[in-house]
């Protein structure tokens, strides 16, 4: 996680601490990248609070991180999961320009549990970023949970949305309170819920569909790289 452990959102279900965030660390990219290669890693997640307080909202330094893992480790594959940097395409295309081999930003939830759920978040905008993602050519994937009172119907629903809007990776698991102080646990889906999930998604389209109880969003991405860009094992 670049950019500090302090976030400038509140959403309900995370337990990333909030608050007013420490500046930025220039020197942090080329640490991230010596880190990498040090641990000799073949695949990378990168993600980030997120940095309202930031006119760019951080675009900036994920770039500067994404060249620096380019030119560091060339062997490494990256996939970023992002903020929506407040809506701002052209902040949101300074890290599209970077070619990540995946780019994911999660919606977390169905649109009518958005509000409830994310803080300063919007449904519609995020289906924005991952259109943009897709139409420039990168590979664009999204999540939910699961559990948190979303119906059958609303869970293929944003499965829809999220393939016009161009999303072709998918992951749901379900939701796990943080604390007594986050959002309490609607529902317990059954795995065989999960399953009908995983082949609905295969059915309208998505290349990969990660669907069980304890998936997260980078369950099985290294998997996913690999698939979509012909990487042999």
């Amino acid at each position: 996680m670049i950019l500090g452990d302090i976030c400038t959102r509140s959403c309900k279900f995370c337990a990333t601490k909030t608050g007013k965030p420490f500046p930025t660390d220039p020197g942090e990219p080329e640490k991230i990248a010596n880190s990498v290669k040090l641990l000799n890693l073949k695949h990378v997640v990168l993600t980030s609070v997120d940095r309202d307080d930031l006119p760019d909202g951080g675009a900036t330094a994920w770039a500067a991180t994404l060249r620096k893992m380019r030119e560091i480790c060339p062997g490494t594959t990256i996939e970023t999961l992002i903020p929506d940097f407040g809506g701002n395409s052209a902040n949101l295309q300074l890290v599209i320009d970077e070619r990540p081999e995946i780019i994911s930003h999660n919606l977390e939830t169905v649109r009518r549990l958005t509000p409830e759920v994310r803080s300063a978040s919007h449904y519609d905008r995020s289906l924005l970023v991952l259109k943009q993602i897709a139409e420039n050519g990168v590979i664009a994937k999204s999540g939910i949970m699961a559990g948190l009172g979303e119906t059958e119907d609303e869970v293929l629903e944003t499965m829809d949305d999220l393939r016009k809007a161009g999303c072709s990776v998918f992951t749901i698991g379900q939701y796990l309170r943080p604390s007594k102080d986050h959002l309490a646990v609607s529902e317990y889906i059954r795995p065989e819920q999960f399953e009908k999930y995983r082949l609905a998604g295969l059915e309208k389209g998505f290349t990969h569909v990660e669907s069980m109880p304890l998936v997260r969003s980078s369950y099985h991405a290294e998997k996913h790289v690999k698939a979509e860009h012909g990487i042999p094992d």
